[in-house]
């Protein structure tokens, strides 16, 4: 069997193991089943996940035309304490930024590599934490807006880190942390504005990934620049997935990229 389509990030549900689904246009793929089977990936071309035209990819999936353009990969994306929705200022498309920033977030710690820091919408729990690679993590403050979310993360992110060491988090090279008194210890330096939203009593999720095999020596595949690449899938953790021979390609990070899967 082959199918082909445009990469997106695969959609994910958190059961007693996390399932994986990817999105091929006219199929959609449990990848979960997929694992111990041997499968053949080809790049095809560019699909911008904006304009849909055959434009080579800039980043986050939009050609660059559109990266510049669109609302959805402004700065206070990667930035949320640059959102100003809150303010009634635009920046690219007011209606759109009071849509995603006007809405409540979620401030929390995450362990996949080492204990970060990090932001995403309500509704994104924990479907955030999984694309991350994490096996557990906890809320720390529920805010009613993206902005005050981003200046509580600019201000703990001097005590804890904020970047997730991708290598660490496919080789399982973790430790479990108690992220109970972590997040009690952080709670000091939450910003005035934030300290009436901190998550007194909640207890850490904890995320079970789909891998019979961790690499040691993860290599990336760079399928747009090899063009093809055959092996065994073994696991899936984050929006990787994992071969037996150690490769390990990234969904998120090759969004926008039209690939056949051959089974």
């Amino acid at each position: 069997m082959v199918y082909q389509g445009v990469l997106k990030k695969m959609m994910t549900e958190n059961a007693e193991e996390i399932q994986y689904y990817l999105d091929m246009k006219s199929d959609f793929l449990n990848m979960n089943q997929l694992i111990n089977k041997e499968i053949a990936l080809s790049f095809v071309t560019y699909e911008c996940l904006n304009c849909h035209l055959e434009k080579k990819i800039y980043r986050q999936g939009f050609c660059q035309s559109c990266f510049f353009d669109i609302p959805q990969a402004a700065d206070w994306i990667m930035r949320p304490e640059l959102s100003k929705a809150h303010l009634d200022e635009e920046d690219r498309d007011l209606a759109y930024e009071k849509k995603v920033q006007l809405q409540p977030h979620i401030v929390y710690l995450a362990n996949s590599s080492n204990v970060k820091v990090g932001v995403t919408r309500k509704q994104q729990v924990p479907t955030r934490w999984i694309d991350q690679g994490a096996h557990e993590a906890i809320e720390i403050v529920e805010v009613p807006n993206r902005y005050l979310a981003g200046i509580t993360e600019v201000t703990l992110k001097e005590h804890v880190a904020d970047k997730t060491n991708w290598r660490k988090m496919l080789k399982n090279d973790i430790e479990d942390e108690n992220l109970v008194e972590w997040r009690d210890r952080l709670k000091q330096y939450i910003p005035e504005e934030a300290m009436p939203y901190f998550i007194e009593n909640n207890t850490e999720t904890n995320l079970n990934f789909p891998v019979l095999k961790y690499p040691e020596k993860p290599k990336s595949l760079n399928i747009e620049k090899q063009k093809k690449y055959k092996g065994k899938l073994v696991g899936i953790k984050g929006q990787y997935l994992i071969f037996e021979d150690e490769t390990v390609f990234n969904i998120r990070s090759n969004e926008g990229l039209v690939v056949s899967i051959e089974l």
